[in-house]
């Protein structure tokens, strides 16, 4: 048997400590695997996992990431808006003090003459024109004046609105914390490096009238005459840069230039990148999503960006939850979570005297009230 020092064995125990369901106050939901293994491995800390409950076929991964206590979670096998809206319900079942919600992962850019977007660069969802920050663009009906978006998504929680806000500003003065999230996660194993390190290969934009070469995996064979000329950024070694404003999200993966310039169209906002799945969260939950930009939503797409684009999204939902302060109510709850075999739920929101969720209230006189996000009592 080999020898652990005391100093090994404090921190394995330290870094895969047990807490109770109710110690977790935020949701992380990936789309894929690799996206999952980009916010697991920037955890500060992993925590033992917990045993699964009835009904949640899900088995989460459980950490501290920039001071919170996180629970993590990849769809399984499938994705899309339904597949979103599924893991998000049982993940609220299985921890009840959920209080914020973020969809990370890769997504589809959309440069444009006002938005300089690259590969490599993350986009979050913030509140744009008439829209919430995420716009489901695969619902509406068709007008004679063309197709009207319908349906409400709930915008991004408040308190993080808040914390990009004071994050957007000090990124006019010092540069982002991504890089350095990066770096550290590559040296937690070679493997990480490899797989999530920046591509060597070229950042290559199309006019959007020329398509790709067809039955060719990269574009090596595509008319290098109808780039789109764009000055380089520097350093020569890029930090990705952060956009902020409106995510298209539809069950279809766009591979096409005109398509999801049609959709831009539609919306009374700039769209700044397309994905799968955080409309099937924002119908039922507030929640904000990030997305590493990996394909320009054309038919060049391709894998060659998606590790990279992943581990930048990543940095970038670490980098914006610790702008977020842990409120006193949820350090009361890891502190009774660590003892979760000795409280239940009704002890520990009775210790707590605060009430969260959503209320709907029949007066009797056919009107009903709704109430969300209600705190009643006092902390």
């Amino acid at each position: 048997m080999s020898h652990i020092s005391p100093t090994k064995r404090h921190h394995s125990l330290t870094s895969r400590a047990a807490f109770s369901y109710e110690a977790y106050t935020i949701g992380i939901v990936c789309a894929l695997e690799f996206e999952m293994s980009a916010v697991r491995y920037m955890l500060d800390k992993e925590h033992t996992r917990l045993p699964r409950k009835l009904g949640d076929s899900t088995v989460y991964i459980l950490g501290e990431l920039s001071g919170h206590n996180v629970i993590l979670a990849s769809l399984p096998g499938s994705q899309g808006k339904g597949a979103g809206a599924a893991i998000a319900k049982d993940m609220a079942r299985t921890f009840p003090f959920i209080e914020l919600r973020l969809m990370i992962g890769i997504g589809g850019g959309l440069p444009s003459g006002k938005d300089d977007i690259r590969l490599g660069d993350v986009v979050v969802s913030m509140p744009d024109g008439q829209h919430s920050g995420v716009v489901q663009y695969d619902l509406g009906k068709n007008t004679d004046d063309g197709i009207i978006l319908k349906g409400f998504l709930w915008p991004p929680p408040e308190v993080l609105r808040s914390a990009v806000c004071i994050m957007r500003s000090d990124h006019r003065v010092s540069q982002s914390k991504i890089p350095e999230f990066m770096s550290a996660m590559f040296q937690k194993s070679d493997n990480l490096r490899v797989s999530y390190q920046r591509p060597v290969e070229a950042d290559e934009l199309f006019q959007s009238e020329y398509p790709h070469v067809p039955d060719e995996a990269t574009c090596q064979q595509c008319d290098k005459a109808k780039l789109v000329h764009r000055q380089p950024r520097q350093p020569r070694e890029p930090i990705p840069k952060i956009h902020y404003g409106l995510i298209a999200s539809g069950d279809q993966v766009m591979k096409s230039a005109s398509n999801a310039a049609e959709v831009d169209r539609r919306v009374s906002g700039d769209i700044l990148c397309f994905e799968m799945e955080a409309a099937g969260i924002a119908t039922e939950y507030s929640c904000i999503a990030i997305r590493g930009v990996s394909d320009y939503a054309d038919s060049h797409k391709n894998d060659t960006w998606q590790h990279y684009a992943a581990a930048a999204a990543a940095g970038c939902a670490k980098e914006l939850l610790s702008y977020v302060d842990v409120p006193q109510s949820s350090t009361t709850t890891e502190t009774l979570g660590r003892h979760g075999s000795e409280l239940s739920t009704g002890s520990l929101l009775a210790a707590q005297s605060i009430f969260r969720g959503q209320g709907v209230q029949n007066s009797g006189s056919g009107n009903i009230s709704v109430g969300k996000d209600l705190n009643i009592g006092s902390k």
